[in-house]
């Protein structure tokens, strides 16, 4: 454990999908971006905690998927069916159970697993449902969130987590090392792994896992079930 390295998605590979995204103030999110890099084109896709659908239309747009979603939220759902997504009102929770073995290429679930109630069977539904599965989290490991309770004893608020305790959604405080023994415990293997700065930005150089631990604001991986390595 103490040489493994985040490099397999440190590469120039998620930033190949930014070629021909808008440069205007509508331009999408960076996170996005990296996501985008990591689905094949014409994927069935389904985005779990899809919001107001945003990475959803990115990717139908950008990589023509076959897209579905979920979200919580009546607003999120209506936000998405205005731009002609097919998502649906579900938890996911509750509902995932529902969904058959391999149903989708790939399953996604951004900045949502840590909102869950129960993160290991959703992540265990998540490697059941899909073939591949992307998951992106804010690092509560990070050295801003560390000083924040070192120094002030107070829970942190910041770029990735703006919420105050009392508002966020935020029930499981996860870190990019606390993730890697989930999927270790859950048998999932780590295909590409990254972690992102306070901007969004993927960090283009190998460093141990411990490093990102410290000094990423965001974690990126894509999983498939079957062996840890």
């Amino acid at each position: 454990m103490a040489t493994e390295r985040f490099t397999d998605a440190a590469s120039d590979a998620p930033w190949e999908a930014a070629e021909g995204l808008p440069r205007d103030g509508a331009a999408a999110r960076i996170d996005h971006i990296v996501v985008l890099g990591l689905v094949p084109p014409g994927a069935r896709v389904l985005d779990i905690g899809c919001g107001d659908g945003s990475l959803l239309a990115l990717l139908r747009d950008r990589r023509g998927v076959d897209g579905r979603g979920i979200e919580l939220s009546r607003e999120g759902v209506n936000a998405c069916l205005a731009q002609g997504l097919p998502v649906i009102q579900g938890d996911a929770d509750t509902d995932l159970a529902n969904y058959p073995d391999d149903a989708f290429d790939v399953v996604i679930l951004s900045q949502t697993i840590q909102a869950t109630r129960n993160p290991k069977i959703v992540l265990e539904h998540l490697l059941r449902i899909g073939r591949q599965v992307v998951i992106s989290f804010p690092n509560f490991g990070h050295w801003r969130v560390r000083a924040e309770l070192a120094l002030r004893g107070r829970m942190p608020v910041t770029e990735t987590m703006p919420e105050s305790w009392y508002e966020t959604q935020n029930i499981h405080h996860c870190t990019i090392r606390d993730f890697v023994g989930l999927c270790r415990l859950v048998d999932a293997r780590i295909e590409k792994a990254t972690a992102l700065d306070v901007r969004g930005r993927p960090m283009r150089f190998s460093m141990p896992w411990w490093f990102w631990n410290l000094i990423g604001a965001q974690g990126v991986f894509l999983l498939r079930r079957g062996g840890t390595r």
